[in-house]
């Protein structure tokens, strides 16, 4: 019987970013991706794959295509991906086009994991739960809800996704 536990495919977004007090922004050094897990007790330990750590805002056509050939050749059916908020929409429509029979699902963080009430544990449970429980299909999972990527969009206003009509 094929193992539920999806394949991991973290790109970085705030959920990896941490603060870099030289420079006084915000920048990556490694993915948090193994220390949550740990934390969270996941078993069995899922397959991760960390081809690049960037802000989704400088996330080249390359690298999107990367994150969509890492998808569509591993043998997993179930697939979570962290992925920066700014275009994460354009990456789930990306992978939805490429008609990929797979449970695909990206999530990610309005703060950083390693700062104080992220929002990045929280969004990785419910992706990885959900990715478990849903049919083929891409969706974006923030916010304790599951959106379709052609019907959602980033509120920045409120640091929300949300349905539009």
């Amino acid at each position: 019987m094929e193992s539920l536990s999806p394949r991991i495919i973290v790109t970085g977004g705030t959920f990896d970013k941490v603060y870099d007090p030289i420079k006084g922004n915000l920048t990556f050094d490694t993915s948090h991706i193994e220390t949550i897990l740990k934390v969270g007790k996941v078993t069995p330990s899922p397959k991760i794959d960390i081809p690049f750590l960037v802000d989704s805002l400088e996330m080249t056509e390359t690298q999107r295509g990367e994150v969509i050939s890492i998808a569509e050749s591993c043998p997993e059916n179930h697939i979570l991906i962290t992925h920066g908020t700014d275009t994460m929409i354009d990456t789930a429509q990306q992978l939805l086009f490429t008609n990929i029979n797979k449970t695909i699902i990206l999530t990610g963080a309005m703060t950083p994991f390693k700062l104080d009430h992220s929002d990045a544990t929280f969004n990785l449970g419910f992706a990885f739960a959900a990715c478990q429980c849903m049919k083929p299909g891409v969706y974006i999972a923030m916010n304790g809800q599951l959106f379709n990527p052609t019907n959602c969009v980033k509120d920045r206003s409120k640091g929300i996704f949300k349905e539009i009509n």
